[in-house]
């Protein structure tokens, strides 16, 4: 069941056309729902792809530019990374993490956000001291995982 997407120059409108097939969809059958107009010009839709949580996974550990910055203990990069996983697992950040983040991404080191914010260095001792670049990756995470 197909649905465009429209421009209407009689109502100087966006809309979306649905057609219950695709034999039946046509530019020149088109309507427009708002005022029935059929002076329409077709546009270019967006596209959303679900993925499952695995694939977006996968799609992670093969991107060589997800971990590049880390090896130089680069805080503007650990930040980066923080952000993507963030975005990517959908879990959202609080803010002490996002406070941290920012701060990271002005380029203050690891250490010195660890001494001004002890409240997150002692949040989960599986993580190590948050100096550490390679405990980066949170608990249960090595570099092998991704």
């Amino acid at each position: 069941m197909p649905i465009y997407e429209y421009f209407c120059y009689d109502c100087r409108k966006r809309v979306s056309v649905f057609f219950r097939t695709f034999s039946e969809a046509g530019d020149d059958k088109a309507r427009c729902p708002n005022c029935q107009g059929a002076n329409l010009r077709r546009l270019v839709s967006r596209v959303a792809v679900k993925r499952s949580e695995d694939s977006r996974l996968d799609e992670l550990a093969d991107d060589s530019s997800l971990m590049s910055g880390l090896e130089s203990e680069d805080p503007r990069a650990l930040a980066s990374f923080m952000r993507r996983m963030s975005d990517e697992t959908g879990e959202p950040l609080d803010a002490e993490m996002g406070e941290m983040i920012d701060r990271l991404e002005r380029g203050e080191s690891p250490e010195e956000i660890e001494k001004s914010m002890p409240e997150m260095a002692g949040m989960d001792d599986s993580m190590g001291d948050m100096g550490g670049m390679g405990d980066a990756l949170g608990p249960g995470l090595d570099d092998d995982d991704l």
